[in-house]
């Protein structure tokens, strides 16, 4: 296969539909999400038997336990995304909003409307359910979407495509709307992240070294966040029960996520009250603790290196701080963070303020657990990713995040003199 052909000619379709899409009603997009979902309900044997072969596959060729579990459709997983499916079409759409309508003086007005950004290239691995969710949510907001799964998934990836295809046909959308990348060969991720021509932005989800790749070597605009390193700060004036509830519930939650926490920090005045207890709770869990030498001179930890505070673990690991006050706390956040969520543990409101106005981060949260940083838990619906970049899309990339604005002008007959 010509693979630089193959890819022109799918952003060429995306294009073409990206039009096609950009002028459909709420009604008829939300018709063709429910006509998907009736298809994945009716096509339920032919998704796991494609299933099982990638996954026969994957055994073959070594796939370790962990991503075999995500690449694995299970019924619980069809059913997640049915209802995934349903959710989308439940909430709002954001095309065709207009906010800040308001007159000028020469008699004109003058307000902005919300459209789709037009060809959105995802670039993902291993769990096909996020063809369902990628799609679904590229969909509702008007886009034409080209998806590029891994190659463990590609049997599961064709067999759900089918599914969009059908519901597509149903309402009487373009069914290039959605395009499954049909090649396996890694050349054509390069092709689609340098088409900016026929792609108006990418969106990888994956590990650390897909990201940085796209996000390398990329010609199109792409909405991505490289690392969770995210932060609990305990401050002098926190309430202890909050405090412990919401440090425990940050790491240990769940460790393989984005955010979860990774370092603590603790108020060099109440460390001596709170660290104990906490490392008692965390002892229970199974965390291993790295800390500081203020750390380690209160609780049984090993030392934590330069490294610890830059690190990712997306696992049953912690590294503590103590720190001298609030400035110290912000300093080392706005130094070692990934922008992704920080969160404060205070009762002092003038100190929460400090928190939330100078933290550098894409969520900023006061007595609350990072974990709550999640397209849902906003009331977002069903997300495309994190983004910690600070050009339009930031935090958790919903449905408005797939969209932009545009200046709109209503006049009648005026002219300017």
């Amino acid at each position: 296969m010509d693979v630089t052909a193959y890819m022109t000619q799918v952003g060429q379709q995306a294009r073409a539909a990206s039009r096609e899409m950009a002028k459909a009603n709420t009604g008829v997009k939300n018709a063709a999400l429910m006509a998907i979902a009736a298809a994945i309900e009716s096509q339920r044997p032919a998704l796991a038997e494609a299933n099982r072969i990638d996954l026969e596959n994957g055994r073959a060729n070594g796939l370790e336990p962990a991503m075999l579990d995500r690449l694995e459709l299970t019924p619980a997983r069809i059913d997640g995304m049915i209802e995934g499916l349903h959710q989308v079409a439940a909430l709002p759409d954001p095309v065709g909003a207009i906010s800040d309508m308001n007159y000028r003086p020469s008699g004109i007005q003058v307000g902005k409307m919300r459209v789709p950004l037009g060809v959105i290239g995802i670039i993902y691995e291993s769990r096909p359910n996020v063809t369902v969710e990628a799609a679904s949510l590229c969909l509702k907001s008007g886009n034409a979407t080209i998806l590029r799964g891994g190659s463990e998934a590609i049997n599961s990836n064709q067999a759900i495509a089918r599914c969009i295809a059908d519901g597509l046909e149903a309402a009487g959308l373009p069914h290039n709307a959605v395009q499954i990348v049909e090649t396996t060969d890694r050349a054509a991720v390069g092709e689609l992240i340098t088409m900016p021509d026929y792609v108006d932005v990418i969106v990888p989800r994956g590990g650390k070294g897909l990201i940085e790749r796209i996000s390398n070597d990329a010609r199109v605009p792409v909405i991505k966040h490289l690392d969770g390193i995210c932060h609990v700060y305990i401050d002098i004036e926190a309430d202890p029960d909050k405090a412990i509830k919401i440090a425990l519930n940050a790491k240990t939650h769940r460790y393989g996520v984005c955010n979860a926490m990774e370092t603590l920090l603790v108020h060099d005045q109440i460390a001596d009250l709170i660290l104990p207890k906490l490392a008692a709770l965390y002892a229970e869990k199974g965390v291993e603790l790295r800390g500081c030498a203020k750390t380690q001179s209160i609780i049984s930890c090993v030392a934590a290196s330069e490294d610890d505070w830059s690190t990712e673990y997306l696992a049953p690991i912690l590294a503590i701080r103590v720190v001298d006050n609030i400035d110290a706390a912000i300093d080392h956040i706005n130094t070692y963070s990934s922008q992704h969520t920080e969160s404060i543990v205070t009762e002092n409101y003038t100190l929460a303020r400090r928190f939330l106005t100078e933290v550098d981060s894409s969520s900023v949260m006061v007595n609350a657990s990072t974990r709550f940083a999640d397209g849902f838990e906003y009331g977002l619906g069903a997300e495309i990713g994190i983004s910690t970049d600070k050009i339009h899309a930031r935090g958790p990339v919903g449905l408005e995040g797939l969209t932009s604005q545009k200046y709109i002008v209503l006049g009648d007959g005026h002219i300017r003199n």
